[in-house]
């Protein structure tokens, strides 16, 4: 229970409001479309964030239920209302919620004046939860087995990942033809904290013997594992420390390490066609700091008067059989657990020229500029199950010189009704930009089934400039 509050306690001090990213992917303006798309087209002399305002982001998604329909003062009873949601979740209904905040970025062109190549680097902080509702062990544990006679609760369905991390990385992308544009990233993973149970097996059923209305059969098969690392400490009674300022102290580069990689491009049919594709967080996490794992392995058979398994009420030796047929081991070997992938693609048709009304910089090489994009674009995330799918379709504009709108329509498991909108400018050198889905749903929040939004400010030294 104590490591149950301690992943709540994350949740709510490291302030985390699926992943998709849609309004900044190609967004690119800002110069954190990069990171969702390393092979992006864009261009600058150089850029740095502003320490700890340059990416704030936030997203949270639920697909069988909302706040309200925990927490409306509607008269329900509150356990009347966690059974409606139960009863009217699936084993494939999800709650994810990620958070990130850049700390430092930057990038800058490398290789001379006329060079279209670009280093780019950073360092950010994410928190990442998904959790699958347990259904069977949901109905099990508000309403007992009872009225279950003769069903399977299935134990697979207990399945949750979470994680607090810093992501430190480096990025290379070059435009290698007026057609093609090409990008990597390395990255170096510091995992602070990790609890992971994805891969359980086993179900309680319990049957009625034939001719005999009180006497049952029950059978327990269970193959449970819930694995931990930087967790196991905090749990301890001695420990007399800040579970918070530990779990910041270990994500910075004192936790267990691992390495990913991300890449990227873009490629112009034509001058304003264009199609664009990326893999981001293709790596690992080797756990192997403070780490604990607790394993619930073996088989139960019982018949007889069905048992109620506690201390005072248990039949004589049934507890104890129990227990040793399903044993509770406790074991610190290492684990590595994979970061969620995530696949964005996109096609983009521009058009609408745009005059500047800047004056003519000879010394670089004019690019037609359009007011208008309209286009689609895929997003695959991979989750324990079966992956997330997502699709956007999007319209962009130039308002003014130093003012893009980008607004998109998002099909998902979270919601079909998903409108966002984003807006870039630069006022002198300096990028503003704000991004915000689900926005119809902000006049009631609390019944909104997903949310997410992400602000920033950098410097920017754009290639148009003169030195």
């Amino acid at each position: 229970m104590r490591k149950i509050y301690l992943i709540i306690l994350a949740v709510i001090q490291f302030s985390c409001f699926a992943q998709n990213k849609e309004i900044l992917y190609n967004f690119t303006s800002i110069p954190q479309s990069s990171l969702v798309n390393p092979g992006a087209d864009v261009s600058y002399k150089y850029y740095f964030g502003i320490p700890l305002l340059s990416g704030i982001s936030a997203n949270l998604g639920s697909s069988s239920f909302s706040a309200y329909d925990l927490f409306a003062n509607n008269g329900v009873d509150f356990n009347d209302k966690v059974r409606n949601i139960i009863n009217k979740s699936s084993a494939n209904d999800k709650t994810h919620v990620n958070q990130q905040l850049e700390l430092f970025s930057g990038g800058f062109r490398v290789g001379g004046e006329k060079s279209q190549s670009y280093v780019s680097f950073g360092l950010y902080q994410e928190f990442d939860f998904l959790m699958y509702v347990p259904k069977d062990l949901a109905i099990l544990g508000l309403d007992g087995n009872r009225d279950y006679i003769g069903k399977s609760f299935d134990l697979s369905e207990f399945n949750l990942r979470a994680e607090v991390l810093s992501v430190l990385h480096i990025g290379f992308h070059k435009k290698v033809s007026e057609k093609l544009v090409l990008g990597g990233r390395a990255k170096i993973y510091s995992s602070g904290a990790n609890i992971s149970s994805t891969k359980n097996s086993g179900f309680i059923y319990t049957g009625q013997v034939e001719g005999t209305p009180n006497i049952y059969s029950q059978t327990i098969a269970s193959n449970l594992e819930v694995k931990t690392s930087g967790i196991a400490t905090f749990t301890k009674d001695e420990y007399k420390g800040s579970e918070t300022e530990d779990i910041i102290h270990n994500t910075f580069f004192n936790g267990s390490l691992g390495l990913g990689f991300d890449a990227g491009l873009t490629y112009y049919f034509k001058d304003n066609l264009q199609f664009t594709a990326s893999v981001v967080d293709l790596g690992f996490v080797r756990q192997s700091k403070d780490i604990e794992r607790l394993t619930y392995k073996g088989s139960y058979n019982y018949e007889g008067v069905n048992p109620d398994f506690d201390d005072t009420n248990a039949p004589e030796n049934v507890l104890n059989q129990f227990e040793k047929a399903i044993p509770r081991d406790t074991i610190s070997s290492k684990y590595t657990t994979w970061r969620p992938v995530k696949f964005y693609s996109s096609l983009q048709y521009s058009f609408g020229d745009s005059r500047s009304r800047e004056e003519c910089n000879c010394r670089v090489q004019s690019k037609r500029r359009y007011l208008n994009s309209v286009g689609g674009q895929l997003f695959i995330m991979s989750m324990p199950k079966q992956p997330f799918v997502a699709f956007t379709a999007f319209y962009q504009r130039s308002l003014f010189e130093q003012l893009d709108l980008k607004a998109t329509y998002t099909l998902d498991a979270f919601s079909k009704t998903n409108i966002g909108l984003g807006l870039s400018g630069n006022i002198g050198k300096v990028n503003v930009y704000a991004l915000v889905d689900n926005v119809l749903e902000y006049k009631d929040v609390s019944k909104a089934n997903s949310i997410a939004f992400q602000f920033g400010l950098n410097f920017i030294l754009p290639d148009t400039d003169t030195d």
